[in-house]
């Protein structure tokens, strides 16, 4: 169970400053995985020499940028998550908050780059089992389900 639960124009209210931080843990696992890349790179590189020269303060610079992107993006989750919305695929920018309709815990759905909340879905169905948003929904206004 959710320990926060939103209306449909909270959770709407809410998508700027979510948008934002999503931004950043997207920019901050994109500096992670390029680091990762150019190191995997250049192990390689070494192997397939038989050894190499490294340029050792590069290295190091790039593997502080790499930590401080790290950093970067578990400080971001962890916002997002201590306003109570569920980050449920960083790639794609998807991001659920649990509603309460009629009595049933839902979960509204919004992926980034879409103008706003379009789609709800069930508990357990995820991002294919999306439906678009009906009345009962823009509506409620629980906050806590029976």
């Amino acid at each position: 169970m959710a320990d926060r639960y939103f209306t449909f124009d909270e959770a709407q209210t809410l998508l700027p400053v979510l948008e934002s931080l999503l931004r950043n843990a997207v920019e901050s696992k994109q500096t992670i995985e390029t680091v990762d890349s150019e190191f995997e790179d250049l192990r390689q590189r070494i192997f397939v020499n038989g050894g190499t020269s490294v340029d050792i303060v590069t290295l190091a610079r790039r593997r502080a940028e790499k930590d401080k992107a790290v950093q970067k993006a578990k400080d971001t989750l962890s916002e997002i998550d201590s306003i109570g919305v569920q980050v449920k695929d960083l790639d794609t920018g998807l991001l659920d908050f649990p509603c309460v309709v009629e009595d049933q815990v839902i979960l509204l759905c919004w992926k980034m780059g879409e103008k706003g909340i379009t789609h709800w879905h069930g508990m357990e169905e995820g991002f294919r089992g999306r439906k678009p948003i009906d009345e009962r929904i823009t509506r409620s206004k629980k906050k806590r389900p029976n």
